[in-house]
Formats: C-alpha cells, sequence, structure tokens
C-alpha cells in the first residue's frame, strides 16, 4: 500500500498531459483546414509575411469556410461572398463583436473603438453615425473639394514627394472633420508625429509575439522583462495618449473660446465635447474617440490612393481612357462632385482600385458572441472571424483574370459602396474592402467622395508614368510587394508625374489661388464654407 502513493500523481499527470495535447486539435464537426499538430496547431504552417497568399491557397484547398487552430484558439476564415453575407450580415447580433487582442488593447488602454465590443462600443458608434452617416458626409464636400486641390498643387511642385502629399490631403480632412482645423503643410510636426505613431502601431499590434499572447493567453502572466511586445504596447501608448490629447485639449480650448481666428468649424470636436461635458467620458477616452477617426480616414484612403497610382502606371490604356472621358465631359475645368453620374469609367476605376488592391487586405477580425453553425460546421463561441478578402477579390469564379486591373467590369455598376453592401444579391456586390455587417466602415461615404475626388482631377491634370532608371531602362514597380499589417499599401515606388498640358498647371494653380481667398494667415478657414450643413452647427 505504501508503494501506491505515485497513483494519484500518475492520474493528475496524464490529465494534465492529455489537455495539453488536445490543445491546437481540431474538434470534430469544425469547418476543415490544414493538419495540425499539438499545442501549436497551426501555427507552425503561419506565413511570416504576405498571409493574404497563403489564407487564398487553403481557401482553393479547403473551401470557402476554413479553420486554423491557432494554439488555444480558433480562427474562422471566410472566402466567399455567400460566407460573407450569411454570417456577418445576416447574423450581424452574433458576429459584431472583437476578438480580445491583448497588446491592441495595451497600446490604447482599452480605449480605440476598432477593438471595443459592448455597449461601450454601441454608444461611441452611435457618434460616429452623426458624423459620418450618408447625409452627413455630404457637408464635407468643401473640405474634400479645397483639399484635393492643394493636393494637385502638392504633386505640380514636389512631385517626387507625391506620397506625402497624398497623406496630406487625407489627414488634413480629417482633422477638418474631427477637430475644425486644417493640415495646411506636408512639414507639419503634428503630421508627422501621427505618422511614427501609425506606423508603430501596425507592426507592433501585428507581431509574432503579440500574436503568442492572443494564442497562448497564460502568457501574459509572465513580467513585462520577458515580453517585450507589452513593454513596446506601454511605452507606444505613452506616445499616441500625449499626441491624441494634444489634438483634443486644443480641439477643446477653440471650442471653450469659440476662437475663430484659427479656423474652428462645425466639426465631430463638438460632439464629443458636449458628450464629455455631459460626463460620458474621460478626457482620455474622449482623446481616443476623436482620434479613432484620424487614424481611420487618414491611413486608408491614402493607401487606396498609392494604389491607384500604381495601377494608372501600370495600365496606361486604364489612364488614357480615363482621360478621354474626362476630356469629354470637363474640358478644361477640374471635375467636381456633380460630374459623378457623367463619368461613370471613373467610378469604375475607383472600385476596380479598391478591389485591386484592397487596404485592408484580411479585414479586421469579427468574434464569435456565442457557439453558431454554418454548413454543417460547428463555430464555437469565442472564435475569430477573419474575412478573407483579398481571395474573395481574387476569385476568378467572381472575377474574370482578377490578377488585371480592369476598371470595365464595374461598367454599368451605379451602386454606392453602401448600396452594394446592402444589395439582397451578394454577387452584386462590388468590393469588401470596408467591411461588413455592424462593423462595416461608418466613413465609406465620405471615403468614396474623397476618392472620386482625387482621383478624377490627379488623371484629369496629370500624366502618371514610369520613373526612368540611369541606364535609361523604365522602372516596374512589383504590385504584389506591400506593406506589412492588417493595413497594407504599395512599397514605396518611383513614378513620373507631369502636367497633361501648360493649361491644366495653369487651372489647377488658379482654382487654388481663389482657395487662399478662403483662408486666413495661417491657412485656415475664415468663415464656415459657403454650403456647410452640419449637426454641430445647429448645436452652436
Amino acid at each position: 500500500m505504501t508503494n501506491l502513493w505515485f497513483l494519484p500523481v500518475l492520474v493528475a499527470l496524464g490529465y494534465v498531459l492529455n489537455k495539453l495535447l488536445r490543445i491546437g486539435r481540431r474538434p470534430p464537426g469544425y469547418p476543415p483546414g490544414p493538419p495540425t499538430i499539438p499545442l501549436l496547431g497551426n501555427l507552425h504552417l503561419m506565413p511570416k509575411e504576405n498571409p493574404h497568399l497563403q489564407m487564398k491557397k487553403w481557401a482553393e484547398e479547403y473551401g470557402p469556410v476554413f479553420s486554423l487552430m491557432l494554439g488555444t484558439s480558433t480562427t474562422i476564415v471566410l472566402s466567399s461572398d455567400r460566407a460573407v453575407k450569411e454570417l456577418l450580415d445576416k447574423r450581424g447580433s452574433v458576429y459584431n463583436s472583437r476578438p480580445d487582442l491583448y497588446i491592441a488593447r495595451t497600446v490604447s488602454n482599452n480605449h480605440r473603438a476598432l477593438f471595443m465590443h459592448g455597449e461601450r462600443w454601441r454608444a461611441i458608434h452611435k457618434l460616429f453615425h452623426v458624423i459620418l452617416n450618408v447625409r452627413a458626409a455630404t457637408a464635407y464636400v468643401p473640405y474634400q473639394d479645397l483639399e484635393a486641390k492643394r493636393l494637385m498643387c502638392g504633386l505640380l511642385d514636389e512631385p517626387d514627394l507625391w506620397v506625402d502629399h497624398v497623406r496630406r490631403f487625407t489627414t488634413s480632412l480629417v482633422t477638418q472633420m474631427v477637430y475644425g482645423v486644417r493640415t495646411a503643410s506636408i512639414y507639419d510636426p503634428k503630421l508627422r508625429r501621427l505618422y511614427d505613431v501609425i506606423d508603430e502601431f501596425v507592426p507592433t499590434v501585428g507581431s509574432t509575439e503579440s500574436a503568442l499572447l492572443d494564442f497562448y493567453p497564460i502568457l501574459r502572466e509572465l513580467p513585462d522583462a520577458l515580453l517585450p511586445s507589452k513593454r513596446k504596447a506601454k511605452v507606444q501608448h505613452a506616445m499616441e495618449r500625449e499626441l491624441f490629447l494634444d489634438h483634443w485639449t486644443e480641439c477643446k480650448r477653440r471650442i471653450n473660446e469659440k476662437h475663430q481666428w484659427y479656423g474652428l468649424s462645425p466639426c465631430f470636436g463638438i460632439d464629443v465635447f458636449n458628450a464629455q461635458k455631459n460626463g460620458e467620458f474621460s478626457n482620455d477616452e474622449a482623446a481616443y474617440v476623436a482620434s479613432t477617426i484620424l487614424e481611420a480616414g487618414y491611413d486608408t484612403t491614402a493607401n487606396t490612393v498609392m494604389g491607384f497610382m500604381q495601377a494608372m502606371m501600370l495600365y496606361p490604356e486604364a489612364q488614357k481612357t480615363a482621360q478621354e472621358e474626362l476630356d469629354r465631359v470637363c474640358g478644361g475645368r477640374m471635375p467636381t462632385m456633380d460630374d459623378v453620374p457623367n463619368l461613370p469609367y471613373i467610378r469604375a476605376i475607383a472600385k476596380e482600385t479598391l478591389r485591386w488592391m484592397p487596404t485592408a487586405i484580411l479585414g479586421v477580425p469579427h468574434c464569435a458572441m456565442r457557439d453558431d453553425d454554418y454548413m454543417g460546421y460547428k463555430i464555437p463561441k469565442n472564435a475569430s472571424i477573419v474575412t478573407n478578402v483579398w481571395g474573395i477579390h481574387r476569385d476568378p469564379k467572381r472575377y474574370a483574370h482578377p490578377d488585371v486591373f480592369d476598371p470595365t467590369r464595374y461598367l454599368g455598376d451605379d451602386q454606392t459602396a453602401a448600396e452594394a453592401a446592402a444589395n439582397p444579391d451578394v454577387s452584386k456586390r462590388d468590393h469588401f474592402v470596408f467591411g461588413s455587417g455592424r462593423r462595416i466602415c461608418v466613413g465609406m461615404h465620405t471615403a468614396e467622395r474623397s476618392l472620386f475626388l482625387s482621383t478624377s482631377r490627379i488623371l484629369w491634370g496629370l500624366r502618371i508614368q514610369k520613373a526612368i532608371a540611369p541606364d535609361g531602362s523604365e522602372i516596374t514597380p512589383d504590385p504584389s510587394k506591400l506593406s506589412k499589417g492588417f493595413l497594407v499599401h504599395p512599397e514605396a515606388f518611383p513614378m513620373r508625374l507631369t502636367p497633361r498640358s501648360a493649361e491644366h498647371a495653369q487651372t489647377v494653380r488658379g482654382e487654388w489661388a481663389h482657395c487662399e481667398t478662403l483662408l486666413d494667415a495661417n491657412q485656415q478657414w475664415k468663415a464656415v464654407p459657403e454650403g456647410m450643413n452640419f449637426s454641430a452647427v445647429a448645436a452652436e
């Protein structure tokens, strides 16, 4: 009897070992996926770069809905338009949450709305709807019109800095919408700080160590000294908090003092200010609520314009066709929003750009709030749900010759992105860049207008050509070379930007000269732009 003391220990060890060996195993009834190994599941198969390419391959092998076992967590990948429609759109109440992304929460101190869920997210989402709904979006056309004209001047004057001018264009629009002030220069120090913050945020959240803390939550209990990504996330939070509070404190000061000399125009900040006065937000929370739109609006549209520029250089026939349409409709004047109905090829170029170079290449993951079933498969509670945007956009059954940039595939499609997303026939949806379900991007209406004005005016006034190497050969960029992270853009590439004619250049400069009469010495609006119709105006 005295020698049997070890039996309970063996039983306990056997139980623990059995539990450990089950980690990473795909339970019966789950969607199919690549073979797993104990503890890791499919982690050893996950690529370090270009995960969208591997996701597409797995979709071709395992079907439109497949699963990945990543440590202790489950990821369900949706690779067909129908699966996205059935789950994220029709069952939005089940899939409107976000997975617990630990490092993302740490960087944001739980204040970033993109990763929130529950009642807090719903309250903030309602505020976002005030500033970004389809009716409110028309209010920002004066902002977009002026910034697109400034963009054109920047591209004429400093074509080698075209990326900086594109990013300033999108940032200035959003700082006006959120804080009521323009970002007038590509050398604005706050603009540079914003680049630093966002350029650090994406790789930090997308790092291998960050993923391990999500796949094996027990690792979060380790001391910070053993978790470099956690230490980095805390440092990064301090940096971005300082930037966001700087923006927010200045906005509040202008609201309180009603400072007109620095151009306080109607903006979302007034709504956040009133919500904070009513006790809905702390100062940090208010700063992050405002900055959420700043981050999302600056990066996504800028990335898309970069993709457009590359496409026009690689597909000169599309550029030529677009310019012929612009010459026919607009002649010697710049296109405006009034020209939208008469420029179907330009609209098609914008849609094709979003399909061909989707910045949200694998979307932002949703989370299942309860167990569910689809196609006979079990989808477990707390599973991450990934939309394989790249795989859907490169599906030859959905798009003929999907690797080719071909705007003609959208001729005759007069839907806005919102109308296409709501279309009961999901085969008629144009693209999936703006997400799906209750988490669909509320800023899509504004983004579409910005994309139309920037792309149409660039095509109207400029010629986009390949750069010339020292040996006289043309430099052709590789469109498969993308930046890293969950929001991608083409890797940096050179190109030649030249005015289509002296008359086009003169018109651009004349338009901007008129715009400058509307601005003060600090390059801010002297008065609320004519025709502006915004809820915060009435509140004031």
